[in-house]
């Protein structure tokens, strides 16, 4: 058994995590701020941007990290993705073209992502966690790339203003090298213990093949609720990556000023942490899946909302702060829905494809938004889009068989 299963290294390993969240994670959603700067600096269109940072997304969720993670240990797959952050950051800044726009800034940022973002932590953390206290460590370590967003969006725009885009990318190069420094201090390889194994058998029965990783990946393929999960999360990276990229110019084009747009992002980094933590408590004592829905129809109320409601400062803000609440409020849920039915020995693994159902949905939001303003001047279509999408994931959430056969259930307060 891991020497981090006693209960302070059990802490040691969820403030590592969350060290590692608030930068690399504080440092991607910033990136939106610099989609006019960077169109005006290589004069190219938004959707060639958008493209850049969709691709970013798309490779950011390739599951062969969260593999690599369960197969090897959180340690090295994170020290390997921060090193790799900081050289890509400071090859674009040093290097501005659209080459590099698309091999530095999509291609290896997203790599990097991979390795240093929710599949990796998660994972670390849900191998030391007990699993009645999972989802609130899911939520406050979710909670974390929010105050990254909350500080570094607005930190770096404020920076930005005053030595450009340039030495703001340089910068974040540096403080990216943190993340090579604490994650040396992260679990090593994995070990299965008694509660891990003793689910893997609940799941796949006695064979030692079935409880392999692939085994275990082959079993949640057939199952209805992996794909439904799979689907949901994709509306999720819909909206998440959207918004981020997008919003900043969305509210400049209508004549909003861009530290408006900076200050909406950062409220939503504010708000989520609220409202991710909340969602992460309220895993652990009512039904996950209904939860769920109600964040995706909440979704779709503010969307709504927003796009109806003529925008302002106001409106602006007040929109950052309620999308805010819902933001990331999916991930403690969702990769907490997949620990309990499916046991946590390969989460990475498991939550790893999850992710990237949401990071397909992350693509299409990013490259949709830019591909529609260049051909049509409005980004209107992509909020219509997002609305429908979340009432589609408010639906599928509602059939998940949620009990899982690993454990013996524990009847929930919502039952």
């Amino acid at each position: 058994m891991s020497t981090f299963n006693n209960r302070s290294n059990r802490t040691y390993v969820v403030q590592i995590a969350i060290v590692i969240i608030i930068i690399s994670v504080g440092i991607r959603q910033s990136f939106g701020i610099f989609l006019r700067p960077l169109v005006e600096e290589l004069d190219i269109t938004r959707e060639t941007f958008s493209l850049a940072i969709a691709i970013q997304q798309l490779i950011y969720g390739f599951p062969l990290v969260g593999i690599l993670a369960d197969r090897f240990g959180s340690r090295w797959v994170a020290i390997g993705g921060g090193l790799l952050y900081s050289v890509a950051i400071f090859w674009f800044a040093i290097d501005p073209s659209v080459f590099t726009l698309y091999t530095s800034f999509g291609v290896l940022i997203g790599m990097a992502l991979s390795a240093t973002t929710y599949v990796v932590a998660l994972g670390a953390v849900a191998k030391v966690v007990p699993p009645e206290r999972r989802s609130t460590a899911f939520g406050l370590i979710t909670a974390a790339g929010s105050f990254g967003m909350f500080v570094v969006v607005f930190g770096m725009e404020q920076l930005r203003t005053v030595v450009g885009w340039q030495t703001t990318f340089m910068f974040m190069g540096v403080m990216v090298l943190i993340i090579v420094i604490v994650a040396s201090w992260f679990p090593g390889a994995p070990q299965d213990d008694g509660d891990d194994q003793a689910a893997d058998n609940a799941l796949d029965g006695s064979s030692a093949e079935k409880n392999s990783l692939m085994g275990v990946l082959l079993n949640a393929g057939k199952s209805g609720n992996y794909w439904l999960l799979f689907l949901g999360f994709f509306t999720c990276g819909f909206h998440v990556a959207f918004v981020s990229t997008h919003l900043p110019a969305y509210l400049s084009d209508l004549g909003i000023a861009t530290r408006i747009g900076a200050l909406a992002l950062s409220l939503i980094g504010l708000f989520n942490m609220i409202g991710s933590p909340i969602s992460g408590w309220l895993g652990d004592r009512y039904r996950k899946k209904y939860l769920l829905s109600g964040i995706y129809l909440g979704r779709a109320i503010v969307f709504a909302a927003f796009i109806l409601i003529p925008v302002s400062n106001a409106s602006a803000l007040i929109f950052g702060s309620v999308f805010g609440l819902l933001y990331l409020a999916t991930v403690p849920l969702t990769s907490g829905l997949v620990a309990q039915i499916f046991g946590s020995r390969y989460l990475s693994t498991l939550y790893g494809f999850i992710f990237f159902g949401h990071q397909i949905g992350s693509f299409l939001g990013v490259w949709l938004g830019g591909r529609f303003f260049d051909t049509q001047g409005t980004y209107m279509p992509v909020w219509i889009m997002g609305i429908g999408l979340a009432i589609f994931a408010f639906l599928i959430h509602l059939p998940i068989a949620d009990h899982s056969p690993l454990v013996k259930a524990q009847p929930a307060v919502g039952d």
